[in-house]
C-alpha cells in the first residue's frame, strides 16, 4: 500500500523551550487509512499536525505528502489537504450557506458546482433547513457540523481532524462519524486526533499512541488491545503506555 504521508526522523524544538516537542519521529500513513494520533496533553500531536499542514517548520528531519514537500510544492499540497480545527473557523454573523459559499470559493470552487456541493453537504448532515440562519444562532453540534463541511468542500485527498466531535450530543456525533466514514469510503485519507478513546477504537483503522514527542505504540485497535496484557479496550492500552499521571500545564 502506498504512503500518502512519509515522516522521517522529524524533530521540533520551539524557541526558548527546554525540551523537544517531537523527537526523531518517523511514521508512514497509507492512502485510505483513518489514522488516529492519540496521546496526553503535550504529547506532540498538535505540533505534528501543524507541521504536516505547513504552519510551522521542523527543527530537523522532514516529511512528504503524496511525494511532495512544502519547500518545493506548497501550493500543490494545500490543494489536496483539508483541515478541520477544534475551534470553530466560522463567521458568526453570516449564515451557514454564506459561510460555506465563502470557504468554497477560497478553495477555487464556484458557480452551480459550489452551490450544489453546499446544499448536498448541508442536507447530508441534517442542516439544510437551517441553511439561511446565522451561525451565531446555532447549537454547538450544529456549528461543529458546518465547521466540518467547510473543511471538505473541495474533496481533499487528505483530511486533518482535530477533535471533530468534542462538545456535541450523541446524535450529532453519530451523524459526523457516519459522514466521515462515507468520505473515507470515497477515497479520503483521514488523520484524526481525539481524547474520546472509545470513539477512536471504533472509528480508526490504525492508531499511533504518542507521548513526550515519541510513538509508544502503533497498529490497528485490535492489535494494540490484543498485544497489551489484560487490556479490554483502547483506554486500557492508552493508560498502560502513558500512565495515570496528570498532564496539567500552563
Amino acid at each position: 500500500m502506498q504512503p500518502i504521508i512519509q515522516i522521517d526522523q522529524l524533530s521540533k524544538k520551539y524557541k526558548d523551550a527546554e525540551m523537544y516537542s517531537l523527537v526523531d519521529f518517523s511514521l508512514s500513513i497509507n492512502k485510505g487509512q483513518i489514522f488516529g494520533l492519540l496521546g496526553p496533553n503535550g504529547a506532540g500531536k498538535t505540533t505534528l499536525i501543524s507541521m504536516l499542514c505547513g504552519l510551522i517548520k521542523p527543527t530537523t528531519g522532514g516529511f512528504s505528502i503524496q511525494n511532495m514537500t512544502y519547500a518545493k510544492n506548497a501550493n500543490d499540497i494545500k490543494k489536496i489537504i483539508g483541515v478541520v480545527p477544534q475551534e470553530y473557523a466560522l463567521y458568526p454573523t453570516l449564515t451557514a450557506r454564506e459561510n460555506l459559499m465563502y470557504f468554497g470559493s477560497m478553495y477555487g470552487l464556484k458557480g452551480e458546482n459550489l452551490k450544489e456541493k453546499v446544499i448536498e453537504s448541508l442536507d447530508f448532515l441534517g442542516l439544510l433547513k437551517f441553511a439561511d440562519k446565522r451561525i451565531e444562532t446555532f447549537s454547538g453540534g450544529m456549528k461543529r457540523r458546518v465547521n466540518l463541511i467547510a473543511g471538505i468542500l473541495h474533496n481533499p485527498q487528505l483530511l486533518f481532524l482535530d477533535e471533530p466531535t468534542v462538545g456535541v450530543d450523541v446524535q450529532s456525533k453519530n451523524v459526523i462519524i457516519d459522514y466521515l466514514k462515507q468520505l473515507n469510503k470515497n477515497g479520503t485519507t483521514i488523520i484524526y486526533t481525539s481524547h474520546h478513546l472509545s470513539e477512536a477504537q471504533d472509528f480508526c483503522t490504525d492508531i499511533a499512541i504518542l507521548d513526550r514527542g515519541k510513538i509508544f505504540a502503533e497498529g490497528t485497535p485490535k492489535h494494540l488491545i490484543d498485544s497489551t496484557h489484560n487490556a479490554r479496550n483502547l483506554e486500557d492500552v492508552y493508560i498502560s503506555l502513558t500512565g495515570k499521571e496528570l498532564r496539567d500545564d500552563i
